[in-house]
């Protein structure tokens, strides 16, 4: 059952459900990143960042190695920002919907 693709599916959508969660991926979009340097560009605390980023690697979207006291994270497979690109066209595709909508009601 592990390696089936709809439960994988569900799996990767319900990590993908947390915004800091996406966040994280935007920001390692520019590669490979300590946990405090992606903590303080989002601003929020890095216990959290570590906690996220965990369940970003049971996943397998990111990898981590170590150098020195800290650890490293990347995407594992880049194809992670087509799924996010695309997530964020069908919103503005929304936002365009709305826009127009909202100009018939004037």
């Amino acid at each position: 059952m592990l390696l089936e693709p709809s439960y994988f599916k569900a799996d990767f959508f319900q990590v993908l459900s947390n915004p800091v969660r996406i966040q994280i991926l935007d920001t390692l979009r520019e590669g490979e990143q300590n946990v405090n340097y992606i903590a303080q560009w989002l601003e929020i605390d890095a216990s959290s960042i570590s906690q996220q980023l965990g369940i970003l690697r049971r996943l397998n979207l990111v990898t981590s190695r170590r150098q020195g006291n800290y650890v490293f994270y990347s995407i594992r497979d880049s194809a992670i920002f087509k799924v996010l690109d695309t997530a964020l066209e069908v919103f503005n595709n929304h936002l365009v919907n709305v826009r127009e909508a909202l100009e018939q009601m004037e």
